[in-house]
């Protein structure tokens, strides 16, 4: 019998938890190794393109994984067999040339991206893409694989998978510092640092593939050979719904690209974008995985026009929960963002004056948490009903407008690119712009839909949403009001004790006005929290 939507929920959630967590920890690791210095942020620049290889292909609940998920959950496992290893075929013969594409053109590559770089960061950024660019062909066959075994109900070990990537790269840092100790961050060593950096995240990579081979093998899903074909039923349908999902996925990734190209007339800025984004990817990848990853297949079988109520139900049910989390948590990230960083990251190379930088990003990016999961929820809706084509256009449109956003707010990174404008918000105006276009992109995505489904009670949904937003500013302001005006004291317990503190009358704040607001998907949560602390009750 296949797993229940809540026991489904609760894999993905705990393996899930256990991965960001060791990504966490390798943040960590980095920022106490490197802080915001020439290594790191390199990286940020070399990463970019494998990385947005490995997120956009080999991530959960992304284009390759989705497809996958959608075509073969319908489909007997010998069928799907078959399907995977021609997608397999397919797909590694292309990522092949993107590798050997990535090795030969790092340099000019690294300059596209990172017009500002000095000399120094720019050699390390390419050195670093070429020790990566293997990633390329390793993160379509995660990607695929990882769907296949979510389709056949198995959701533990991909979930909890990129765990080996953050245990890879604690490891080379790890040694790098058993051999070179305090001089890791001297300029004779930044370079061997990078590398190393760089190296230990390509291997994090291939752990990630050769894990999932046992489990495909054991799900009969795994046929170690080349299979061309084309003209598969199964396979023209991964086609034709993972080419317009990666295209959709693929313009949303190149946000990233317009925002480095921005920040890298501004040192450090990359590197703080990095740090930020890692407080925001934790809970929201903890939370967006534990809701999207067994929704999907729900939504993929109510397709039917008899099942569209039902239908409706569901991406109201993904709609409310995502909001009912994610606006708590974006607006304490606002309130407490600076006491956050600081707890996390403040030690070794990074300082307070890069806390105080990255706090600030951490504002930016708390305010556009919701939108940014609310986006995913409604983008698998439009991949379940096999249409990759609209997520895709409004994907397209958002980089123009993210380009717009970041030259208006930050100007560019080369004089001839100078900002004229009289506002200007530094490194913050970055994300500021991503939130933009993710609010924008939300909205054109939901009235699509609704001209698609011509039944969605878009009112009943606004009013619950504010009623929700209420409650998260509420919350917001009194964990910053309680974190201002209180001499809290100084070092780690300090920290500990403030945003704990502050947070968990945030959150208790919240908590009563969600409930005073009645929208059902707060209420089961709160219910639900209520259960946990209290086992002995019904």
């Amino acid at each position: 019998m296949a797993p229940s939507l809540r026991r489904i929920a609760l894999i993905v959630a705990v393996a899930t938890a256990l991965s960001k967590l060791a990504g966490l920890v390798r943040q960590q690791v980095i920022a106490a190794a490197f802080g915001v210095g020439a290594a790191y942020d390199a990286y940020n620049y070399a990463y970019v393109l494998p990385g947005f290889l490995l997120i956009l292909l080999g991530g959960i609940n992304g284009p390759f994984h989705s497809a996958m998920v959608s075509v073969l959950a319908r489909r007997p496992r010998q069928e799907g067999a078959h399907v995977l290893a021609a997608i397999n075929t397919l797909v590694g013969a292309g990522l092949l040339a993107v590798t050997v594409l990535l090795l030969l053109a790092a340099d000019p590559l690294i300059t596209l991206l990172g017009p500002g770089l000095d000399p120094e960061r720019h050699a390390i950024a390419v050195l670093q893409l070429r020790w990566m660019a293997p990633m390329a062909l390793f993160a379509g066959l995660i990607g695929l694989g990882f769907g296949a075994l979510n389709a056949a109900d198995v959701f533990w070990l991909p979930s909890v998978s990129p765990l080996l990537s953050s245990v890879a790269v604690i490891g080379g840092i790890a040694l790098l510092w058993s051999q070179v100790g305090g001089e890791i961050l001297s300029p004779s060593t930044a370079l061997v640092g990078g590398i190393v950096l760089a190296a230990s995240t390509t291997v994090g990579a291939v752990l990630q593939w050769l894990i999932q081979l046992p489990a495909l093998s054991r799900e009969g899903l795994n046929k170690l050979q080349l299979v061309w074909d084309w003209k598969d039923p199964g396979v023209r349908e991964v086609l034709k719904v993972m080419g317009p999902a990666t295209l959709s996925s693929g313009m949303l990734q190149i946000n990233v690209f317009v925002s480095l190209f921005f920040a890298s007339g501004m040192p450090a800025a990359a590197a703080g974008l990095g740090y930020a984004n890692l407080l925001v990817q934790t809970p929201l990848g903890l939370l967006s995985n534990a809701l999207l990853v067994p929704l999907l297949p729900v939504y993929a079988r109510l397709t039917s026009p008899d099942d569209r109520p039902e239908l409706i139900a569901r991406i109201r049910q993904g709609l409310m929960l995502s909001n009912a989390s994610m606006l708590p948590l974006g607006a304490l990230m606002v309130g407490l963002a600076v006491p956050i960083v600081a707890l996390v990251y403040e030690r070794g190379a990074f300082n307070s004056a890069a806390a105080e930088l990255v706090g600030q990003l951490l504002m930016a990016y708390g305010i556009g948490m919701p939108a940014y999961l609310a986006r995913d929820v409604l983008v698998r809706v439009f991949y379940a009903l096999g249409d990759g084509v609209t997520p895709f256009r409004w994907s397209l449109a958002g980089i123009g407008m993210n380009a717009l956003f970041c030259w208006l707010f930050v100007g560019g990174p080369t004089p001839w690119a100078a900002q004229t404008l009289p506002v200007n918000f530094g490194a913050s105006g970055l994300v500021l712009a991503t939130v933009a276009v993710n609010l924008i992109t939300c909205l054109g995505l939901l009235l699509a839909l609704q001209g698609r489904l011509a039944g969605l009670p878009l009112r009943v949904w606004g009013r619950d949403s504010a009623l929700l937003l209420l409650a998260a500013v509420v919350a917001g302001l009194a964990a910053w009001a309680l974190a201002s005006l209180v001499a809290w004291p100084a070092g780690l317990w300090g920290r500990i004790w403030q945003t704990g503190l502050c947070s968990g009358v945030g959150l208790l704040l919240y908590g009563a006005v969600a409930a005073w607001s009645r929208v059902p998907e707060a209420l089961d949560l709160i219910n639900q929290v209520r259960r946990r602390l209290r086992p002995g009750r019904t």
